[in-house]
Protein backbone atom coordinates (compact mmCIF):
# COMPACT_ATOMS: atom_id res chain seq x y z
CA UNK A 1 0.00 0.00 0.00
CA UNK A 2 2.06 3.04 -1.05
CA UNK A 3 -1.16 5.80 -0.79
CA UNK A 4 -1.23 7.71 2.06
CA UNK A 5 -4.31 9.35 3.86
CA UNK A 6 -4.13 13.30 2.43
CA UNK A 7 -6.44 16.00 1.03
CA UNK A 8 -6.01 14.21 -2.23
CA UNK A 9 -7.33 10.90 -1.09
CA UNK A 10 -9.74 11.78 1.56
CA UNK A 11 -13.03 12.25 -0.93
CA UNK A 12 -11.80 8.60 -3.01
CA UNK A 13 -12.44 6.80 0.83
CA UNK A 14 -15.12 4.24 1.09
CA UNK A 15 -18.88 5.02 1.51
CA UNK A 16 -18.62 3.94 4.90
CA UNK A 17 -16.16 5.85 6.24
CA UNK A 18 -17.12 9.94 7.60
CA UNK A 19 -14.95 12.39 6.37
CA UNK A 20 -15.04 16.59 6.79
CA UNK A 21 -17.60 17.66 5.09
CA UNK A 22 -15.81 20.98 5.16
CA UNK A 23 -13.57 22.64 2.76
CA UNK A 24 -9.88 22.81 4.80
CA UNK A 25 -8.89 25.30 2.66
CA UNK A 26 -10.96 27.95 4.37
CA UNK A 27 -10.56 27.28 7.92
CA UNK A 28 -8.44 29.75 10.06
CA UNK A 29 -6.62 28.59 13.27
CA UNK A 30 -8.09 29.75 16.20
CA UNK A 31 -6.50 27.52 19.09
CA UNK A 32 -3.22 25.78 19.77
CA UNK A 33 -3.67 22.44 21.78
CA UNK A 34 0.01 21.96 23.64
CA UNK A 35 0.38 18.10 23.76
CA UNK A 36 -1.20 16.71 20.40
CA UNK A 37 -1.33 13.22 21.63
CA UNK A 38 -3.96 10.27 21.37
CA UNK A 39 -6.15 11.56 23.90
CA UNK A 40 -6.48 15.13 22.51
CA UNK A 41 -7.17 13.75 18.95
CA UNK A 42 -10.32 11.39 20.31
CA UNK A 43 -11.56 14.16 22.51
CA UNK A 44 -11.09 17.76 21.69
CA UNK A 45 -9.83 17.50 18.00
CA UNK A 46 -13.25 15.35 17.34
CA UNK A 47 -15.17 18.26 18.80
CA UNK A 48 -13.58 20.71 17.10
CA UNK A 49 -14.13 18.76 14.16
CA UNK A 50 -17.84 18.95 14.40
CA UNK A 51 -17.92 22.94 14.78
CA UNK A 52 -16.09 23.13 11.78
CA UNK A 53 -18.65 21.14 9.85
CA UNK A 54 -21.06 23.30 11.39
CA UNK A 55 -19.69 26.24 9.80
CA UNK A 56 -17.60 27.75 12.56
CA UNK A 57 -14.62 28.13 10.53
CA UNK A 58 -11.85 30.41 12.69
CA UNK A 59 -11.57 27.69 14.94
CA UNK A 60 -8.55 24.95 13.55
CA UNK A 61 -6.27 23.43 15.89
CA UNK A 62 -2.52 24.17 15.65
CA UNK A 63 -0.98 21.43 17.57
CA UNK A 64 2.32 20.84 19.20
CA UNK A 65 4.46 18.33 20.87
CA UNK A 66 6.52 19.52 23.62
CA UNK A 67 8.66 16.65 23.13
CA UNK A 68 9.20 13.98 20.28
CA UNK A 69 8.48 14.84 16.44
CA UNK A 70 6.86 11.63 16.37
CA UNK A 71 2.99 13.02 16.19
CA UNK A 72 3.96 15.12 13.32
CA UNK A 73 6.25 12.88 11.09
CA UNK A 74 3.17 10.48 11.38
CA UNK A 75 0.35 13.32 10.58
CA UNK A 76 2.00 15.70 8.15
CA UNK A 77 2.46 14.25 5.11
CA UNK A 78 -1.26 13.16 5.59
CA UNK A 79 -2.24 16.94 6.04
CA UNK A 80 -3.09 16.28 9.43
CA UNK A 81 -5.71 14.36 9.04
CA UNK A 82 -6.09 11.27 10.67
CA UNK A 83 -8.86 8.09 11.67
CA UNK A 84 -10.60 8.28 15.05
CA UNK A 85 -11.60 4.49 15.14
CA UNK A 86 -14.49 4.52 17.97
CA UNK A 87 -14.89 0.56 18.89
CA UNK A 88 -17.53 -1.30 21.35
CA UNK A 89 -18.25 -4.87 21.49
CA UNK A 90 -20.91 -4.67 19.01
CA UNK A 91 -18.61 -2.99 16.18
CA UNK A 92 -16.71 -0.04 15.03
CA UNK A 93 -17.21 3.25 13.19
CA UNK A 94 -14.64 4.93 11.12
CA UNK A 95 -14.75 8.90 11.07
CA UNK A 96 -11.61 11.39 9.12
CA UNK A 97 -10.83 14.44 11.71
CA UNK A 98 -9.86 17.02 9.40
CA UNK A 99 -9.41 19.88 12.78
CA UNK A 100 -5.59 19.48 12.89
CA UNK A 101 -4.63 22.30 10.93
CA UNK A 102 -0.38 22.16 11.20
CA UNK A 103 1.70 20.15 13.78
CA UNK A 104 4.89 21.84 15.35
CA UNK A 105 7.83 20.20 17.36
CA UNK A 106 8.51 22.51 20.16
CA UNK A 107 12.12 21.51 20.57
CA UNK A 108 13.09 21.76 17.00
CA UNK A 109 11.72 25.36 16.45
CA UNK A 110 10.48 26.79 19.68
CA UNK A 111 10.32 30.17 17.59
CA UNK A 112 7.15 28.56 15.56
CA UNK A 113 5.54 27.79 18.46
CA UNK A 114 6.04 31.22 19.80
CA UNK A 115 4.52 32.64 16.50
CA UNK A 116 1.52 30.15 16.58
CA UNK A 117 0.42 31.79 20.13
CA UNK A 118 1.36 35.08 19.77
CA UNK A 119 -0.73 35.09 16.36
CA UNK A 120 -4.02 37.48 16.81
CA UNK A 121 -6.21 34.97 15.67
CA UNK A 122 -5.29 32.47 18.15
CA UNK A 123 -7.94 32.88 21.18
CA UNK A 124 -7.49 29.44 23.35
CA UNK A 125 -5.00 27.71 24.08
CA UNK A 126 -5.66 23.91 25.12
CA UNK A 127 -3.21 21.36 26.50
CA UNK A 128 -2.90 17.64 27.50
CA UNK A 129 0.15 17.37 28.80
CA UNK A 130 -0.04 14.88 31.17
CA UNK A 131 0.38 15.47 34.83
CA UNK A 132 3.72 15.13 35.28
CA UNK A 133 4.22 18.08 32.34
CA UNK A 134 2.83 20.58 35.21
CA UNK A 135 6.21 20.20 37.38
CA UNK A 136 5.23 20.65 40.37
CA UNK A 137 6.72 20.13 43.56
CA UNK A 138 5.75 17.74 46.50
CA UNK A 139 3.55 20.73 47.84
CA UNK A 140 1.53 21.16 45.04
CA UNK A 141 3.52 24.13 44.21
CA UNK A 142 5.90 25.19 40.83
CA UNK A 143 9.12 23.11 41.50
CA UNK A 144 11.23 25.73 40.59
CA UNK A 145 14.60 23.70 41.17
CA UNK A 146 13.50 21.67 37.68
CA UNK A 147 15.93 21.79 34.97
CA UNK A 148 13.41 22.50 31.81
CA UNK A 149 12.09 25.47 34.60
CA UNK A 150 15.53 26.78 35.17
CA UNK A 151 16.10 26.48 31.33
CA UNK A 152 13.25 28.48 30.97
CA UNK A 153 13.65 31.15 33.40
CA UNK A 154 17.20 31.53 31.88
CA UNK A 155 16.14 31.58 28.47
CA UNK A 156 12.33 33.10 27.52
CA UNK A 157 12.70 33.09 24.37
CA UNK A 158 13.64 29.85 23.58
CA UNK A 159 11.04 28.04 26.01
CA UNK A 160 11.27 24.28 27.12
CA UNK A 161 8.07 24.27 28.99
CA UNK A 162 4.32 24.65 28.76
CA UNK A 163 4.92 27.36 31.35
CA UNK A 164 7.47 28.92 29.44
CA UNK A 165 6.06 29.25 26.29
CA UNK A 166 2.64 30.70 27.73
CA UNK A 167 4.70 33.06 29.65
CA UNK A 168 6.20 33.85 26.77
CA UNK A 169 3.57 34.52 24.32
CA UNK A 170 1.46 36.41 26.88
CA UNK A 171 3.84 39.05 27.56
CA UNK A 172 4.68 39.87 23.69
CA UNK A 173 0.93 39.97 22.98
CA UNK A 174 0.47 41.98 25.99
CA UNK A 175 3.53 44.38 24.56
CA UNK A 176 1.88 44.35 21.53
CA UNK A 177 -1.42 45.05 22.27
CA UNK A 178 -3.08 42.04 21.25
CA UNK A 179 -6.02 40.33 23.54
CA UNK A 180 -4.94 37.80 25.47
CA UNK A 181 -5.37 34.02 24.59
CA UNK A 182 -7.89 31.96 27.37
CA UNK A 183 -5.59 28.97 28.46
CA UNK A 184 -8.14 26.06 28.67
CA UNK A 185 -6.52 22.87 30.99
CA UNK A 186 -7.57 19.69 29.75
CA UNK A 187 -5.79 17.40 32.02
CA UNK A 188 -6.43 15.45 35.27
CA UNK A 189 -5.65 17.63 37.39
CA UNK A 190 -7.90 19.36 40.42
CA UNK A 191 -9.74 22.12 39.95
CA UNK A 192 -6.93 22.11 36.36
CA UNK A 193 -7.56 25.80 35.61
CA UNK A 194 -6.99 27.20 38.68
CA UNK A 195 -4.13 24.99 39.14
CA UNK A 196 -2.39 25.50 36.00
CA UNK A 197 -3.34 30.20 36.51
CA UNK A 198 -1.34 29.89 39.89
CA UNK A 199 2.22 27.34 38.98
CA UNK A 200 1.73 30.42 35.99
CA UNK A 201 2.04 33.27 38.20
CA UNK A 202 4.43 31.53 40.16
CA UNK A 203 6.53 31.19 37.34
CA UNK A 204 6.09 34.82 35.71
CA UNK A 205 6.61 35.83 39.11
CA UNK A 206 10.34 33.87 38.83
CA UNK A 207 10.48 35.46 35.49
CA UNK A 208 10.40 38.65 36.60
CA UNK A 209 12.49 38.73 39.67
CA UNK A 210 14.98 37.46 37.09
CA UNK A 211 14.50 40.48 34.75
CA UNK A 212 14.67 42.96 37.74
CA UNK A 213 17.86 41.31 39.01
CA UNK A 214 19.20 41.80 35.27
CA UNK A 215 17.99 45.34 35.42
CA UNK A 216 15.52 44.71 32.22
CA UNK A 217 18.67 44.26 29.98
CA UNK A 218 17.03 44.11 26.54
CA UNK A 219 17.46 40.09 24.90
CA UNK A 220 16.78 39.60 21.75
CA UNK A 221 13.60 38.07 20.93
CA UNK A 222 12.42 38.80 24.48
CA UNK A 223 9.31 40.29 25.34
CA UNK A 224 8.74 43.17 28.29
CA UNK A 225 5.24 44.28 29.03
CA UNK A 226 4.38 47.81 29.04
CA UNK A 227 3.07 49.98 31.60
CA UNK A 228 3.63 48.56 35.51
CA UNK A 229 2.04 46.14 35.88
CA UNK A 230 4.24 42.69 36.12
CA UNK A 231 3.50 39.74 34.03
CA UNK A 232 2.65 37.96 36.69
CA UNK A 233 0.09 40.44 38.05
CA UNK A 234 -1.26 40.54 34.18
CA UNK A 235 -1.34 37.10 34.11
CA UNK A 236 -3.27 36.68 37.56
CA UNK A 237 -5.68 39.78 36.85
CA UNK A 238 -6.25 39.60 32.93
CA UNK A 239 -6.17 35.55 31.88
CA UNK A 240 -8.36 33.59 32.09
CA UNK A 241 -7.91 29.86 32.89
CA UNK A 242 -11.32 28.20 33.01
CA UNK A 243 -11.53 24.05 34.44
CA UNK A 244 -12.44 21.43 32.63
CA UNK A 245 -13.11 17.87 33.05
CA UNK A 246 -13.02 15.83 30.08
CA UNK A 247 -14.03 11.86 29.99
CA UNK A 248 -13.33 9.37 27.04
CA UNK A 249 -10.73 6.18 27.23
CA UNK A 250 -8.38 5.97 24.38
CA UNK A 251 -5.89 3.17 24.68
CA UNK A 252 -2.37 3.35 22.84
CA UNK A 253 -2.70 2.55 18.85
CA UNK A 254 -1.02 -0.59 17.87
CA UNK A 255 0.87 -1.76 14.84
CA UNK A 256 -1.87 -3.85 14.39
CA UNK A 257 -4.27 -1.37 14.55
CA UNK A 258 -2.71 0.80 11.81
CA UNK A 259 -2.69 -2.42 9.82
CA UNK A 260 -6.31 -3.09 9.88
CA UNK A 261 -7.34 0.48 9.87
CA UNK A 262 -5.27 0.97 6.38
CA UNK A 263 -6.95 -1.86 5.29
CA UNK A 264 -10.30 -0.76 6.23
CA UNK A 265 -9.16 2.89 4.17
CA UNK A 266 -7.22 1.63 1.05
CA UNK A 267 -4.89 4.01 2.36
CA UNK A 268 -2.08 4.10 4.70
CA UNK A 269 -2.73 5.84 7.81
CA UNK A 270 0.28 6.03 9.58
CA UNK A 271 -1.52 6.80 12.99
CA UNK A 272 -4.92 6.54 13.67
CA UNK A 273 -6.75 6.88 16.88
CA UNK A 274 -8.90 4.20 18.97
CA UNK A 275 -11.76 4.98 21.03
CA UNK A 276 -14.96 4.52 23.01
CA UNK A 277 -18.63 5.19 21.98
CA UNK A 278 -18.55 7.20 25.34
CA UNK A 279 -17.34 11.09 25.47
CA UNK A 280 -17.83 13.68 27.79
CA UNK A 281 -16.40 17.18 28.23
CA UNK A 282 -17.36 19.70 31.02
CA UNK A 283 -16.27 23.37 30.78
CA UNK A 284 -16.12 26.34 33.13
CA UNK A 285 -18.09 29.15 30.65
CA UNK A 286 -15.26 31.55 30.65
CA UNK A 287 -13.62 33.06 27.70
CA UNK A 288 -13.33 36.63 26.84
CA UNK A 289 -11.80 36.30 23.71
CA UNK A 290 -14.94 34.07 22.20
CA UNK A 291 -14.62 30.17 21.95
CA UNK A 292 -16.84 27.72 19.66
CA UNK A 293 -20.45 26.51 20.19
CA UNK A 294 -19.11 23.17 21.86
CA UNK A 295 -22.67 22.95 23.34
CA UNK A 296 -24.11 22.08 20.29
CA UNK A 297 -21.82 19.04 20.19
CA UNK A 298 -22.89 17.71 23.52
CA UNK A 299 -20.32 19.66 25.41
CA UNK A 300 -21.55 20.76 28.95
CA UNK A 301 -20.81 24.57 29.42
CA UNK A 302 -21.31 25.30 33.67
CA UNK A 303 -20.38 27.74 35.75
CA UNK A 304 -18.56 25.30 38.09
CA UNK A 305 -16.76 22.10 37.22
CA UNK A 306 -15.57 20.96 40.62
CA UNK A 307 -18.44 18.18 41.37
CA UNK A 308 -18.36 17.22 37.86
CA UNK A 309 -14.48 16.69 37.94
CA UNK A 310 -14.56 15.10 41.28
CA UNK A 311 -17.27 12.59 40.19
CA UNK A 312 -14.61 11.59 37.24
CA UNK A 313 -11.43 11.93 39.47
CA UNK A 314 -12.62 9.48 41.85
CA UNK A 315 -14.79 7.09 40.37
CA UNK A 316 -13.91 6.80 36.62
CA UNK A 317 -9.87 8.03 37.30
CA UNK A 318 -9.64 6.08 40.46
CA UNK A 319 -11.03 2.94 39.65
CA UNK A 320 -8.89 2.69 36.53
CA UNK A 321 -5.91 3.22 38.62
CA UNK A 322 -7.15 0.12 41.02
CA UNK A 323 -8.01 -1.59 38.39
CA UNK A 324 -4.65 -1.23 36.44
CA UNK A 325 -2.73 -2.15 39.78
CA UNK A 326 -4.43 -4.95 40.84
CA UNK A 327 -4.56 -5.91 37.19
CA UNK A 328 -0.90 -6.29 36.65
CA UNK A 329 -0.37 -8.20 40.23
CA UNK A 330 -3.36 -10.30 38.72
CA UNK A 331 -1.35 -11.32 35.52
CA UNK A 332 -4.46 -9.37 33.22
CA UNK A 333 -2.76 -7.26 30.64
CA UNK A 334 -6.36 -4.91 29.56
CA UNK A 335 -9.01 -3.50 31.44
CA UNK A 336 -11.72 -5.75 30.00
CA UNK A 337 -10.06 -9.04 31.04
CA UNK A 338 -8.80 -7.44 35.17
CA UNK A 339 -12.22 -5.93 35.30
CA UNK A 340 -14.14 -9.74 34.39
CA UNK A 341 -11.97 -11.14 37.47
CA UNK A 342 -14.76 -11.66 39.98
CA UNK A 343 -12.75 -10.71 42.44
CA UNK A 344 -11.46 -7.12 41.07
CA UNK A 345 -14.89 -6.25 40.11
CA UNK A 346 -16.33 -7.10 43.04
CA UNK A 347 -13.08 -4.88 45.22
CA UNK A 348 -13.99 -2.00 42.20
CA UNK A 349 -17.65 -1.89 43.59
CA UNK A 350 -16.48 -1.61 47.11
CA UNK A 351 -14.00 0.93 45.64
CA UNK A 352 -16.88 2.90 44.11
CA UNK A 353 -19.19 2.60 47.52
CA UNK A 354 -16.12 4.08 49.84
CA UNK A 355 -15.01 6.64 47.74
CA UNK A 356 -19.14 8.45 46.54
CA UNK A 357 -19.63 9.70 50.30
CA UNK A 358 -16.41 12.24 49.78
CA UNK A 359 -18.32 13.68 46.39
CA UNK A 360 -20.56 16.63 46.73
CA UNK A 361 -24.20 15.63 48.15
CA UNK A 362 -25.90 18.80 46.90
CA UNK A 363 -24.58 18.97 43.08
CA UNK A 364 -27.23 16.97 41.74
CA UNK A 365 -24.93 14.14 40.89
CA UNK A 366 -26.44 10.66 39.46
CA UNK A 367 -23.15 8.64 41.02
CA UNK A 368 -25.64 5.46 40.28
CA UNK A 369 -26.11 5.81 36.54
CA UNK A 370 -22.21 7.11 36.27
CA UNK A 371 -20.93 3.76 37.58
CA UNK A 372 -23.34 1.98 35.70
CA UNK A 373 -21.42 3.53 32.58
CA UNK A 374 -18.31 2.85 34.34
CA UNK A 375 -19.11 -0.80 34.73
CA UNK A 376 -20.11 -1.14 30.26
CA UNK A 377 -17.35 1.12 29.31
CA UNK A 378 -14.37 -1.47 31.49
CA UNK A 379 -16.36 -4.32 29.86
CA UNK A 380 -15.74 -3.03 26.24
CA UNK A 381 -13.80 -6.03 25.17
CA UNK A 382 -13.41 -4.57 21.50
CA UNK A 383 -10.68 -1.72 23.29
CA UNK A 384 -7.76 -3.52 24.96
CA UNK A 385 -6.81 -1.13 26.94
CA UNK A 386 -3.70 -1.89 28.48
CA UNK A 387 -3.13 -1.96 32.68
CA UNK A 388 0.60 -1.01 31.53
CA UNK A 389 -0.54 1.97 30.09
CA UNK A 390 -2.64 3.20 32.90
CA UNK A 391 0.14 2.47 35.66
CA UNK A 392 2.41 5.03 33.94
CA UNK A 393 2.98 7.97 36.72
CA UNK A 394 0.96 6.99 39.74
CA UNK A 395 2.69 9.08 41.93
CA UNK A 396 1.28 12.25 39.94
CA UNK A 397 -2.65 10.46 39.35
CA UNK A 398 -2.34 8.81 43.02
CA UNK A 399 -3.21 11.99 44.77
CA UNK A 400 -6.18 13.53 42.87
CA UNK A 401 -7.44 10.04 42.00
CA UNK A 402 -7.56 8.36 45.63
CA UNK A 403 -5.56 9.77 48.56
CA UNK A 404 -7.80 12.90 48.44
CA UNK A 405 -10.64 10.52 48.65
CA UNK A 406 -9.12 8.46 51.50
CA UNK A 407 -8.35 11.58 53.96
CA UNK A 408 -11.56 12.72 53.41
CA UNK A 409 -13.07 8.86 54.62
CA UNK A 410 -10.66 9.20 57.44
CA UNK A 411 -11.36 12.83 58.47
CA UNK A 412 -15.44 11.70 58.81
CA UNK A 413 -14.26 9.03 60.83
CA UNK A 414 -14.42 5.84 58.30
CA UNK A 415 -11.49 3.76 57.44
CA UNK A 416 -10.49 4.21 53.95
CA UNK A 417 -9.48 0.12 53.52
CA UNK A 418 -10.09 0.06 50.10
CA UNK A 419 -8.53 3.56 48.79
CA UNK A 420 -5.49 2.49 50.92
CA UNK A 421 -5.12 -0.62 49.02
CA UNK A 422 -5.43 1.19 45.83
CA UNK A 423 -2.27 3.20 47.46
CA UNK A 424 -0.17 -0.47 47.83
CA UNK A 425 -0.93 -1.69 45.09
CA UNK A 426 0.94 0.76 43.43
CA UNK A 427 3.65 0.51 45.44
CA UNK A 428 4.04 -3.56 45.36
CA UNK A 429 3.17 -3.24 41.36
CA UNK A 430 6.42 -0.81 41.38
CA UNK A 431 8.47 -3.19 43.36
CA UNK A 432 7.35 -6.48 41.28
CA UNK A 433 9.32 -4.45 37.87
CA UNK A 434 11.92 -6.85 37.43
CA UNK A 435 10.51 -9.46 39.24
CA UNK A 436 7.41 -10.84 38.12
CA UNK A 437 6.46 -8.19 35.74
CA UNK A 438 9.01 -6.85 32.53
CA UNK A 439 11.60 -4.50 34.64
CA UNK A 440 9.74 -1.45 32.07
CA UNK A 441 6.84 -2.38 32.27
CA UNK A 442 5.45 0.97 33.19
CA UNK A 443 7.44 4.32 34.63
CA UNK A 444 6.98 6.88 37.41
CA UNK A 445 8.90 10.00 37.66
CA UNK A 446 10.07 8.64 40.83
CA UNK A 447 11.51 5.37 39.53
CA UNK A 448 15.15 6.35 40.80
CA UNK A 449 14.88 7.00 44.18
CA UNK A 450 12.07 4.12 44.30
CA UNK A 451 14.11 1.34 42.78
CA UNK A 452 17.03 2.79 45.46
CA UNK A 453 14.47 2.48 48.24
CA UNK A 454 13.13 -0.79 47.32
CA UNK A 455 16.95 -2.24 47.03
CA UNK A 456 17.15 -1.27 51.27
CA UNK A 457 14.67 -4.09 52.06
CA UNK A 458 13.62 -1.59 54.72
CA UNK A 459 10.43 -3.19 57.25
CA UNK A 460 6.93 -2.44 55.54
CA UNK A 461 5.75 0.49 57.57
CA UNK A 462 8.93 2.73 57.29
CA UNK A 463 9.38 1.42 53.24
CA UNK A 464 5.18 3.03 53.02
CA UNK A 465 6.21 5.93 55.13
CA UNK A 466 9.62 7.02 52.79
CA UNK A 467 7.06 6.50 49.25
CA UNK A 468 4.17 8.37 50.99
CA UNK A 469 7.22 11.12 51.61
CA UNK A 470 8.46 11.03 48.44
CA UNK A 471 5.01 11.16 46.40
CA UNK A 472 3.70 14.14 49.16
CA UNK A 473 0.94 11.91 49.54
CA UNK A 474 -0.86 13.56 52.78
CA UNK A 475 1.86 15.66 53.24
CA UNK A 476 1.60 17.23 56.55
CA UNK A 477 -2.13 16.23 56.96
CA UNK A 478 -3.36 14.99 60.85
CA UNK A 479 -4.17 11.76 58.47
CA UNK A 480 -0.76 11.06 57.48
CA UNK A 481 -0.09 8.24 59.69
CA UNK A 482 -3.12 6.43 59.43
CA UNK A 483 -2.69 6.32 55.72
CA UNK A 484 0.31 4.89 56.09
CA UNK A 485 -0.76 2.37 58.94
CA UNK A 486 -3.69 0.87 56.36
CA UNK A 487 -1.37 1.27 53.31
CA UNK A 488 1.45 -0.36 55.21
CA UNK A 489 -1.07 -3.31 56.30
CA UNK A 490 -2.21 -3.90 52.76
CA UNK A 491 1.07 -3.86 51.05
CA UNK A 492 2.55 -6.52 53.46
CA UNK A 493 -0.97 -8.39 52.62
CA UNK A 494 0.23 -8.11 48.51
CA UNK A 495 3.99 -9.10 49.37
CA UNK A 496 2.81 -12.16 51.46
CA UNK A 497 -0.05 -13.68 49.39
CA UNK A 498 -0.80 -10.95 46.52
CA UNK A 499 -4.11 -9.83 45.72
CA UNK A 500 -5.73 -12.58 46.65
CA UNK A 501 -4.43 -12.21 50.15
CA UNK A 502 -5.51 -8.53 49.84
CA UNK A 503 -8.32 -9.24 49.11
CA UNK A 504 -9.38 -11.99 52.05
CA UNK A 505 -8.39 -9.56 54.50
CA UNK A 506 -11.68 -7.48 52.88
CA UNK A 507 -13.74 -10.45 52.74
CA UNK A 508 -13.51 -10.94 49.21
Amino acid sequence: MTSRLSNDTVQALPASVAVPSYDRARIAPGIVHLGVGAFHRAHQAAYVDECLAAGETDWGIVGVSLRSGDTRDALAPQDGLYTLAVRDSGGESLNVIGSILSLLVAPENPGAVLAALTDPRTRIVTLTITEKAYLRAAGGGLDAAHPDIVHDLANPHMPKTAHGFLAESLARRRATGCQPFTVLCCDNLPANGATLHRLLVEFAALRDARLAQQGDARVPGDARLTGDASLAQHIADEVAFPSSMVDRIVPATTDTDRTRISGLLGVEDAWPVMTEPFRQWVIEDDFPAGRPSWEKSGVTMVGDVGPFEDMKLRLLNGSHSAIAYLGLLSGHATVDRAFADPAIRQFVDQLWAEAIPTLPQDAGLDTADYIAQLARRFSNTALAHRTAQIANDGSQKLPQRIVASAIERSEAGAVPERLTLVVAAWIAACEARGRTLPENHFTDPLDLPLVALFGRNLPTEETVATVFDLAGFAKDHTELQTLIGLTAAHLERLRQGGPAGAFAALGI
